[in-house]
């Protein structure tokens, strides 16, 4: 009788149904592909130095300064972005930004000038660009894990290296075997794709969809729209610049957008081409390196969650700062093993940088730190633009760009001191003014 009772509670007992995958994921997914397109936009400036200087007799400096411009809004705009995200939403916030992108490369076709240059290309796809930069993926990861934040991080952080290496080689068979307004044209095309992904498939919180975060033990509600974007997110600067971390992560990631966007995607392939290196040569390597940066960033963000941020910093920008003083050496009409591996090694460490950063600030600024991490990486950005224009600068005066490099090693060096000096803060311990 027993026995009989048993089996049939046991017919009656819901079945254990298999785990499905958490909602996460998939706006993870979604935000990766979205990355992917927009990164067209960071293949193109170095490879159109030599033919915009070629067909207008324009100074490297002067189309190193556009691109300046570009990397300056790219980041100025970031910490408002965030703010945006969180009065609009992040999918309305992305899809306009693909589309500004799209209308300043697409307007490029038609310049004549210089000033038009810096309009399309420096003020709209800059702007557009900087709504895309890394406080979307930032925004991304606070809002949807609470788990796997450093992994997550870690493999948005990549979908920009993903973007470069399918669109690299692809930019620059275009260009050698028509012409750089066909380029530019893709760029627009790639950027517009993703828009009906992003209005589609983006939800702006776990909550839109009935989900609590991933890895959290209680459901978390929707906040309400934060109005004033602009005003936070200044409020948020005014309150971290009266902090010391904020100058040590903004000196470091200031130092990181220098040697990563401004020196060696700006002036890599015009630095080869020098050394009498094919176009096509020197673009399949910086590919390259976006392949590596690719593995180097995941594994940046699994280290992240499992060892101190502090001292992956510090190694990072060591071992890029020797890097950086061995290639004048390894340039050369050729592509030799000696020179792959430096591929290899800086592809690795390209923005390894990302996820530790990103946890120092989650860290020392608790909610703020997304905005906070927006300027700071704007800060990585002036960088990076500082250099895109001064690299072009010193290569009109001295016919090399060997100071350069020289330069941005020495920096590297310093940036991995600061990295250490960074204070460590108790669990639970915002940091104050």
């Amino acid at each position: 009788m027993t026995q009989t009772t048993e089996a049939a509670a046991a017919e009656q007992s819901p079945k254990p149904t298999r785990a499905r995958v958490h909602r996460a994921w998939f706006v993870a997914a979604v935000t990766f592909v979205t990355i992917i397109g927009a990164a067209a936009f960071r293949s193109v400036p170095g490879l159109l130095i030599d033919p915009l200087h070629d067909e207008f007799d324009w100074s490297r400096g002067t189309i190193g300064a556009a691109v300046s411009v570009n990397l300056a809004l790219y980041g100025l705009t970031a910490p408002f972005a965030a703010a945006l995200m969180d009065r609009f939403g992040i999918r309305r916030v992305v899809a306009v930004a693909l589309t500004v992108i799209a209308a300043g490369s697409w307007l490029t076709v038609w310049m004549t000038a210089a000033w038009q240059l810096m309009l399309c290309w420096g003020l709209l796809v800059g702007l557009g660009s900087g709504s895309m930069a890394l406080a979307f993926a930032a925004t991304v990861t606070n809002r949807w894990f609470t788990e796997r934040r450093g992994l997550v991080s870690g493999i948005l952080t990549a979908a920009s290296a993903s973007g470069q290496l399918i669109f690299l080689p692809l930019l620059s068979w275009i260009i050698d075997r028509y012409d750089w307004r066909p380029a530019a044209v893709t760029v627009a095309l790639a950027a517009l794709a993703v828009v009906p992904f992003v209005w589609l498939l983006l939800h702006d919180h776990p909550a839109d969809v009935g989900q609590k975060p991933y890895g959290a033990a209680e459901f978390v509600p929707k906040p309400p729209p934060v109005r004033g974007a602009a005003r936070r997110a200044v409020t948020v600067l005014l309150s971290a610049v009266r902090t010391g971390p904020f100058w040590l992560l903004a000196g470091t990631f200031a130092i990181c957008g220098a040697s990563t966007n401004g020196l060696i995607q700006t002036h890599f392939i015009p630095a080869a081409h020098d050394h009498h290196m094919p176009l096509q040569a020197a673009a399949s390597l910086l590919a390259v390196i976006g392949v590596f940066d690719v593995v180097g960033t995941i594994a940046s963000g699994w280290f992240t969650d499992r060892f101190e941020p502090r001292r992956l910093l510090a190694v990072y920008y060591a071992l890029r700062g020797v890097s950086l003083m061995f290639l004048p050496l390894l340039l050369g009409p050729a592509v030799h093993p000696p020179m792959i591996f430096f591929i290899v090694f800086y592809g690795l460490d390209w923005v390894a940088t990302v996820p530790p950063t990103l946890a120092l600030c989650r860290e020392q600024y608790g909610e703020d730190s997304a905005i906070v991490f927006g300027w700071v990486l704007a800060s990585h950005q002036i960088g990076a633009a500082l250099v895109a224009f001064l690299g072009g600068v010193a290569r009109d005066t001295f016919g090399t760009y060997d100071v350069v490099w020289y330069a941005s090693g020495a920096l590297c060096a310093a940036a991995a001191l600061m990295a250490l000096v960074i204070r460590r803060r108790a669990a639970g311990e915002v940091a104050v003014a």
